[in-house]
């Protein structure tokens, strides 16, 4: 078929309509077309009006139905916007949306959402109302907003930000409000796995999933859409396999319904791509239901696991930059064609269209044959085929080849578009108004890469087509249909059905490559381009690209011109794709005018990073069932249940629930405290220690492996032995500390603080992975295996003594800082003879599903003797009496272990370990570093507050230094009277001096600075 060449000049009168007036829903609804229950009419509200809709409308069409065009305001100019796409990639029409009970979600895309019966939505960004926003005087000066005006307007004077810049722009920011209240919904989640993933429900994905189905391959295939189909929805005229489209879709979808191994799931959208072929999946599951179950949940993330992924996700059509291109009514041919094939609505009574391909030129002729008015189509290509030409000529609409659009006219709907001829030398001709009531435009499609991208996939450039396509694939996924930049029906179930059966094959089933016929598609073609030619004072023309952020491309000129090279910069300093379509159809647009601008070939200059999620997606998704209670997982112990049968008062720590203490009868916290402390230094208590972290570390090259970790020497340290372990960061600061036991020549069992056991774990497992993968070395975590009991007090030999099996408890067989395997009560145990409170101790090791019948049966035992059981706030004063720190609390992430008064630790002979050698820099040396030390108030009445600031005077001018804070303060019932430990610049040096404690109120406490033990500093208790 030969091409023409034509350029039609011929004159058409302008008459300047009403701008936003409303046709009748009956009038732009076309009776016979459309995939809507024009027998089920819904209705709903928007901005407070009520209209009416049919089952199976978005908003969007609806809206359109009812020949509403305005939706909302733009971010920065308060521009009026319309609707622009048919889809997710939807950057104007975002609304809030009320779906009664309080469920009420701002930036909604009309696009996506289902009208149903009593559906409420409202315009965003916008005051007092939609038609008349007082904002819209940002638009009159948008001189003023050019491109990063942020970065120059609000630097001076510097005195006006706290109080005028700064709240003027939070106050200005966003679009739609946020909630207040609590989100009335449910959300739920499931991990799941598959043979093959095929994302997107056009014609490449549903030829895929059939492909791979037939051979037997377990497979999901998922769209984002009310119903599978993508373009073959908007194309019903398409022949497949010799039957009408929409006859060959329902067939398919009945027949992967049949098949077992398949499941379909709409509404659903592929939000992220991870690796190893980790895809999350959003499903709205009632977000289209006016009467929602009680106990539904919103939405399901879907962890979706696959061996082999087809990403069919379609391309985006491009809009087309040129002054005036943001009018409501002004919008996306293929949305056009959508609206009307799919929904049986058309966009408007008198439609112009201007484009650079060929599949406008489509849509336009479906509006003309449904009874709209076209009365031109302007292309910007000189030649187009001549099949196009003749076809617009036999339904009365003309042609202009070769010419551009420099205007349009309408404030709050499109009402006229200013066209103009381009001579051979691309000058712009002379201008002539066209009325419309609705402006379609493309500028070609842009294949939808963002998931490929999200795996860090290479993506090549396509010179020819001026776009990105997909190129080496990092994860085990292909690509097919218009993704590939391949477009028509054709080419999509071609590639669809090769994915299908290589996915198939790959995933170990054989699979033969099926063979589908399309029919009846028209030309294909079209040809990339910037901004379009204009006649126009480009300093002045409002060519939009970036819709919601009101991005010209005069802004991205002025960045090039400013010293930005870059894309990503680009994008920072205009703007441009920084929306909740994030930049779906701005991205390319204005990387072509950026490489106009630097004249620079567009892949030098990059493109922007894509990341999840593909679309907006809400916090409850993610959360899922972790909210309310289940926000945060609340573990517990064995011994939890029998805590709190018995009473105990429970803290949070790191993620357990601990007891506190156990009150009895008309006990406060204080006297409680004061009676378990009594308890344990006079005869017994017990305490449940199964939080500690606990890490088995085993392999011949265990010993080597803890050298090198903790500060301490190990390798001498014979099996039965236990050693204080110190484990410090790169930095040379504490990170962890607890007691290790060496069990045998190649096993170590090592304890961590409680809100450190997976920290320890993987920063151990990062350097055995890193920098030690010649060790022979295997890690574990048990902290959950193990039940620990600790039994401390002059009496716990006495207890525990009758229930040992195997292990000699005599002071001479099993001193201090032992360990042994053996039974107690009858069940296996790992003994440490150590102690956290400074008196004889015993840590009861044994396996989780026995802890709570040990714990039993030691408190049983331990009734002869006064035993009491204590908590966590007891442990802390009976520590503290014995100047034993806590990493977290006593440290605070810039202490040194001769910081922390515990050098004593660092084995001075080994040649390394973490952290060793920044303990040599000079300022780890500086004597004036704050020091832990003890305190003692002059009162000793007085217990100080923990996190309290100290300061050296207690008058003179404000602020004072604060030289330190208390780290830990306690009243000790042993001592009568309060102690406290704190970090103090200099603290060695200070020993005996008085330093001072503002406390709340304004009064100021004395404090003496002495050492951090308080109590039985000989350790003659540990010996017994």
């Amino acid at each position: 078929m030969s091409r023409t060449e034509t350029i039609e000049t011929a004159p058409l009168a302008y008459s300047h309509g009403a701008e936003q007036a409303s046709a009748p829903a009956r009038a732009l609804r076309v009776a016979g077309r459309g995939r809507t229950y024009p027998k089920h009419p819904v209705r709903f509200t928007f901005d407070g009006k009520a209209f009416e809709g049919q089952a199976g409308d978005t908003l969007a069409s609806a809206l359109l139905a009812n020949g509403v065009h305005l939706v909302g305001r733009s971010f920065k100019y308060h521009r009026p916007r319309g609707i622009l796409s048919a889809g997710c990639e939807e950057p104007n029409a975002l609304v809030g949306t009320d779906r009664g009970a309080g469920r009420f979600e701002p930036n909604t895309r009309a696009t996506m959402a289902e009208v149903f019966e009593g559906f409420n939505a409202n315009s965003q960004n916008r005051w007092p109302n939609l038609r008349t926003d007082i904002g819209a005087v940002n638009d009159s000066l948008y001189m003023l907003f050019s491109a990063g005006f942020y970065y120059k307007t609000f630097m001076w004077p510097k005195s006006f930000w706290n109080k005028v810049y700064e709240p003027f722009i939070r106050g200005a920011a966003g679009l739609g409000a946020a909630p207040s209240a609590e989100d009335p919904d449910r959300y739920a989640s499931r991990y799941a796995h598959c043979d093959v993933l095929v994302v997107g429900g056009g014609a490449a994905g549903l030829a895929a999933a059939l492909t791979a189905g037939r051979a037997g391959a377990k497979v999901m295939l998922v769209d984002d859409q009310a119903e599978a189909g993508g373009w073959l929805l908007s194309e019903p005229e398409a022949r497949i396999d010799g039957r009408p489209a929409w006859d060959w879709l329902r067939d398919a979808l009945a027949e992967l319904a049949a098949l077992p191994n398949v499941t379909v799931l709409t509404r659903t959208t592929a939000i992220g791509y991870y690796h190893q072929n980790l895809v999350g999946l959003c499903q709205r599951l009632t977000d289209h239901l006016a009467d929602v179950p009680a106990d539904a949940p919103r939405e399901r993330l879907w962890k979706m696991r696959a061996k082999q992924v087809v990403l069919a996700q379609g391309a985006i059509e491009k809009p087309l930059v040129f002054s005036g291109n943001d009018r409501p009514g002004v919008m996306l041919a293929g949305a056009a064609r959508t609206y009307l094939n799919r929904y049986g609505v058309r966009v408007g009574e008198n439609v112009a269209v201007v484009t650079s391909h060929d599949s406008a030129w489509n849509a336009a002729f479906d509006l003309a044959r449904a009874g709209t008015k076209v009365p031109l189509i302007v292309d910007i290509r000189r030649g187009v085929d001549e099949r196009l030409v003749f076809e617009a000529r036999s339904l009365g609409i003309e042609t202009i080849l070769g010419g551009t659009v420099t205007d349009t006219k309408g404030r709050l709907r499109v009402s006229a578009v200013r066209v103009n001829a381009l001579s051979r030398d691309d000058a712009v001709g002379p201008g002539r108004w066209i009325a419309c009531d609705a402006l379609l435009m493309s500028g070609g499609w842009t294949p939808s890469l963002h998931l490929f991208s999200h795996t860090g996939s290479k993506l090549a450039w396509d010179e020819g087509d001026q776009t990105f396509l997909p190129g080496k694939a990092n994860e085990e996924c292909r690509c097919a249909g218009a993704g590939t930049g391949k477009l028509g029906l054709a080419s999509a179930f071609a590639q669809g059905a090769e994915a299908g059966a290589a996915a198939a094959h790959d995933a170990g089933f054989a699979a033969t490559s099926p063979r589908f016929v399309a029919e009846g598609e028209g030309p294909m073609t079209g040809a990339p381009c910037r901004d379009l030619p204009t006649d126009r004072n480009a300093s002045f023309a409002k060519a939009f690209v970036d819709f919601q952020n009101d991005v010209l491309a005069k802004d991205i000129r002025l960045a090039v011109r400013e010293g930005f090279r870059s894309v990503e910069h680009i994008k920072r300093y205009t703007t441009n794709g920084m929306a909740t379509d994030q930049g779906k159809t701005s991205n390319i647009n204005g990387l072509a005018i950026a490489s106009d601008a630097l004249q620079r070939p567009a892949p030098s200059v990059g493109l922007t990073t894509f990341r999840p999620p593909y679309t907006p997606t809400t916090f409850g998704a993610f959360a899922g069932y972790n909210r309310g209670e289940l926000f945060e997982v609340t573990r517990k112990t064995p011994i939890d249940g029998w805590a709190e049968e018995k009473g105990a008062v429970f803290e949070p720590v790191s993620l357990w629930r601990r007891a506190r203490y156990f009150p009895k009868a008309g006990e406060d916290m204080h006297a409680a405290v004061a009676r378990e402390c009594q308890a344990v230094r006079a005869s017994v208590g017990m305490f449940d220690a199964s939080t500690l972290g606990k890490i088995e570390v085993v392999g011949p090259d265990a010993a080597t492996f803890m050298n090198r970790m903790y500060t301490n020497a190990w390798t001498k340290l014979e099996p039965g032995r236990c050693r204080y372990g110190l484990l410090l960061g790169e930095d040379g600061f504490i990170r962890d500390d607890g007691v290790i036991g060496r069990l045998a020549s190649d096993r170590f069992h090592v304890t961590t603080t409680t809100g450190g056991a997976a920290r320890v774990l993987n920063m151990m497992e990062d350097y055995l992975q890193t920098e030690w993968p010649d060790l022979d070395v295997w890690l574990t975590s048990t902290t959950e295996q193990w039940a620990v009991i600790a039994v401390q007090g002059p009496k716990a030999r006495d207890v525990i003594a009758p229930l040992v099996e195997g292990i000699d408890l005599s002071p001479g067989a099993f001193p201090h800082m032992a360990i042994a395997e053996g039974r107690i009560c009858g069940v296996p145990t790992r003994l440490f003879r150590v102690s956290f409170t400074g008196e004889l101790g015993f840590e009861v090791n044994v396996p989780a599903r026995f802890g709570r019948a040990v714990w039993e049966a030691i408190h049983e035992a331990g009734q002869a003797h006064g035993i009491v059981s204590y908590g966590t706030e007891t442990m802390h004063v009976l520590r503290a009496e014995k100047g034993y720190i806590i990493v977290g609390q006593d440290t605070d992430g810039t202490l040194t272990p001769d910081d922390a008064g515990i050098g004593w630790a660092i084995g001075k002979t080994k040649p390394d370990f973490v952290g060793k050698r920044s303990l040599t820099r000079p300022d780890m040396l500086n004597p004036d570093r704050k020091h832990l030390v003890g305190l003692l108030t002059a009162d000793p009445k007085v217990v100080l507050e923990e996190g309290a600031q100290i300061v050296a005077e207690p008058e003179g001018p404000m602020p004072r230094d604060m030289i330190g804070h208390v780290t830990s303060s306690y009243w000790s019932e042993t001592l009568g009277r309060s102690i406290a430990m704190a970090v103090v610049k200099g603290g060695k040096a200070r020993q005996g001096q008085v330093i001072h404690v503002p406390m709340p109120g304004g009064v100021i406490h004395d404090a003496t600075i002495g050492g951090t033990v308080f109590l039985d500093p000989e350790n003659k208790r540990l010996a017994v």
